[in-house]
């Protein structure tokens, strides 16, 4: 028996849509509009809806593949994985599941890459692999990246999707808030760039540090960004959240984010902010 196929689940059904097989072929639900998408459409369109522009959550991988150059990119840090440190009950089984779930040993992937040309150093949170959740590896991970970065001269690019600070390590997963964001700060002094790009979900710790440490905060269309979540606040304001509370679209609004950019314009957008802030001076 293929155990992979058990635990990994397709994309739609992460976005709780559906799939329906008809004779053309499967299609997917889009959890926002419910228009039954044929797959092969919904992949040639980098998993965007093309009915309503909803962005589906995708891995790492299929990130590097939409963002840099064809063979350009170079894992770094992917042997190191998390362990149940704390003896805490049943993670070790969440871990092997994660595993098989997003086909990744850890929840972010790093490394270095060009894109359009202009070398950068890279980080991509997986959304299989418990949300994202940072734990005391992914904190190590990027941690790593950024001193590389520093140490070569590098501007940083990353992608955030995260439901927090992973619960299992305790406090050593609190911790890498402090750890990465004086990364960020060293790699900052030394006159490097750093381009952060919030996908849904962005919450929790990893908003609280180095999601929203860069120097230009980008944003995909209808990603959640926030710290607690909506319902928790609302629970101790006593208050209703305004319509559309923690969109990208309402931190663009509120100064929180300075662009929102489709992913089929993220390419093209990022290399031309990474030409910019080039040492020395850039220029388009």
């Amino acid at each position: 028996m293929n155990l992979m196929g058990l635990f990994r689940s397709p994309q739609n059904e992460l976005e709780k849509g559906g799939t329906e097989a008809e004779d053309n072929g499967i299609r997917n639900a889009c959890p926002h509009c419910g228009v039954l998408l044929p797959l092969s459409e919904q992949q040639e369109n980098m998993n965007v809806c093309t009915a309503c522009g909803y962005h589906f959550r995708v891995g790492p991988r299929e990130r590097i593949a939409y963002l840099a150059d064809e063979e350009s990119f170079q894992e770094l840090y992917g042997e190191l994985k998390s362990k149940d440190i704390l003896g805490f009950p049943g993670y070790d089984q969440k871990l092997r599941n994660a595993k098989l779930a997003s086909r990744e040993r850890e929840g972010a992937v790093c490394g270095t890459a060009e894109i359009e040309g202009q070398p950068c150093a890279l980080f991509f949170m997986d959304p299989n692999f418990m949300m994202g959740s940072m734990g005391t590896t992914v904190g190590e991970k990027i941690t790593r990246l950024f001193e590389y970065a520093t140490l070569n001269s590098l501007p940083v690019v990353g992608y955030t999707v995260s439901g927090g600070a992973r619960m299992q390590e305790g406090i050593l997963s609190l911790m890498q808030m402090a750890k990465t964001s004086a990364a960020v700060k060293r790699h900052s002094e030394e006159g490097n760039f750093y381009l952060t790009v919030l996908t849904d979900p962005t919450l929790g710790g990893v908003t609280a540090s180095f999601a929203m440490e860069g120097d230009i905060i980008m944003a995909e269309p209808g990603a959640t960004v926030g710290f607690a979540g909506a319902r928790v606040i609302e629970q101790t304001i006593r208050k209703k959240l305004p319509q559309g509370f923690q969109t990208a679209e309402f931190l663009l609004e509120h100064g929180f984010v300075d662009m929102i950019v489709p992913r089929s314009r993220q390419k093209e957008t990022i290399g031309k902010l990474l030409r910019l802030h080039q040492k020395g001076g850039g220029s388009l």
